[in-house]
């Protein structure tokens, strides 16, 4: 009798079907926190692959994880302790098929790093902008899955907006090709948003087509202390008067979150964190040049320290000084596992809310766990914190986190709902979060989202008990 393991072998080939060895790249997710156990490990490395082997594991009844380079935050890519789930690797499939320059587009197999697409687009002489942390492991599937969105949503949107087109095989093994470049194409239901976000429990994307911009002739980077988050948010608007479209980043990032930064990367020099409570990082590209981006900047940054929602302020000068100011905000996460374990919330609030959002609940917090400490950084351009929850100083890391999260993440979301938020900005739902999006969306936002998981996957064998309960 012949096994769904021997069939799997036969579609993808022997070496393309782990089942021993060390498997923990594929099993154990990116923070360490779930180690799960696969019945096998799949590499397909083609689409007609990807269809093949969906087939063989509906006929068979066994569940799929999809997977591209696994550092998703939330387990949502990585098999339970079952050992009875194909994980579906998409990390060979990544080849970038076409660039269309007068069309301005690319498109890509899923399992291409993020950092190659960035590069293929600029040596045609264009920008892919989406640009997050992890961009040199992630891949362009995972990132569509989630629906990420990095540090440039404020002018280019999150993954979503950047999409054209996806070709996705569902959770019957059929192929949907819809690898359009069309700007406007209004024929229906838009499928496509339905597979964006969907983390991989409604079909497997193994492609798509993204959009492609000019590459800006200037890219500024200024850093600035301001004296609260209400004089934060007041430089930002004051920043979309004066750079308009050409505002393309607008990180926060809160005092402590900086003092780890430099407190664990000694060799980093953290500019202006012990001068004031919050610093923020912005980028001005400009499609004139960088003469202009400059004067942009010049006029900015006097007219906020003249208003005083500015204390003081650095340009870099060049781009190895931009990349070294970049490169401190990305160390945040570092230097926070560095610190030890923490409850970490990705969330989104209406700009004008977030400092009155953050008063309350740091003040919430601090009357439930004295001396607790909150690393508060993100991008406050597009409303989305990385509002994150440090034991107290000098306590066990590991013993707060088993007695405290649960507590944490319920008064932190509860506060979010109050200020008209989402629990989940960017990282997406996986299973961490599944039980506090039950509570958190509305019946009928709930009952529509069964419905579709019903409609595309009624054996649930696509991602179970993730994103959703059918």
């Amino acid at each position: 009798m012949t096994t769904l393991i021997d069939q799997l072998r036969q579609l993808v080939g022997d070496s393309q079907v782990l089942t021993e060895g060390d498997l923990t790249a594929w099993e154990q997710d990116w923070r360490k926190r779930s180690r799960g156990k696969a019945l096998a490990v799949v590499r397909p490395g083609s689409t007609a692959e990807v269809a093949q082997v969906v087939k063989a594991c509906a006929a068979a009844g066994t569940s799929i994880v999809p997977q591209g380079g696994n550092t998703g935050l939330v387990v949502g890519s990585t098999p339970d302790t079952s050992g009875t789930q194909v994980v579906l690797s998409l990390q060979r499939m990544k080849t970038v098929r076409e660039i269309d320059t007068e069309n301005l587009t690319m498109t890509v197999e899923a399992g291409c790093v993020l950092q190659n697409l960035q590069e293929a687009a600029a040596g045609a002489g264009l920008l892919f902008p989406l640009s997050l942390a992890a961009e040199g492991t992630c891949t362009i599937g995972g990132n569509l899955a989630t629906n990420a969105g990095g540090t440039q949503v404020v002018r280019y949107g999150n993954a979503r907006e950047l999409c054209l087109g996806l070709e996705v095989v569902t959770a019957q093994g059929e192929i949907w090709n819809g690898l359009s470049g069309l700007r406007k194409d209004n024929t229906g239901y838009d499928l496509r948003n339905l597979f964006i976000g969907s983390e991989g429990t409604l079909g497997v994307i193994t492609a798509a087509t993204m959009k492609l911009f000019p590459l800006p002739a200037a890219e500024l980077t200024a850093w600035a202390a301001v004296p609260s988050l209400e004089e934060a948010v007041r430089l930002l608007g004051l920043a979309h008067k004066h750079l308009g479209a050409g505002l393309t980043g607008f990180e926060v990032m809160g005092q402590f979150a900086l003092s780890l930064v430099a407190r664990h990367f000694s060799q980093m020099r953290v500019p202006l964190y012990d001068q004031a409570p919050y610093c923020v990082l912005l980028e001005n590209s400009d499609n004139e040049s960088e003469l202009h981006a400059r004067a942009q900047f010049e006029r900015l940054l006097e007219t906020a320290l003249e208003e005083g929602c500015v204390t003081d302020a650095v340009v870099a000068e060049n781009l190895t000084q931009a990349h070294q100011l970049w490169h401190i905000r990305e160390s945040i996460p570092l230097a926070q596992a560095e610190e030890g374990l923490n409850i970490k919330h990705d969330i989104s609030i209406p700009v004008s809310r977030i400092p009155q959002f953050c008063h309350e609940t740091d003040a919430l917090l601090a009357r439930h766990i004295p001396g607790v400490r909150l690393v508060n950084f993100g991008h406050l351009g597009d409303g989305n914190l990385h509002y994150n929850v440090q034991a107290p100083k000098d306590s066990d890391a590991a013993a707060f986190l088993n007695d405290w999260e649960e507590k944490v993440n319920s008064l932190v979301y509860e506060s979010v709902q109050h200020f008209g938020g989402s629990i989940s900005a960017e990282h997406g739902v996986g299973s961490l979060k599944l039980e506090k999006l039950e509570q958190h969306k509305p019946p009928v936002a709930l009952q529509m989202m069964r419905g579709i998981k019903r409609a595309l996957d009624p054996a649930n064998l696509m991602n179970p008990g993730r994103v959703i309960r059918p």
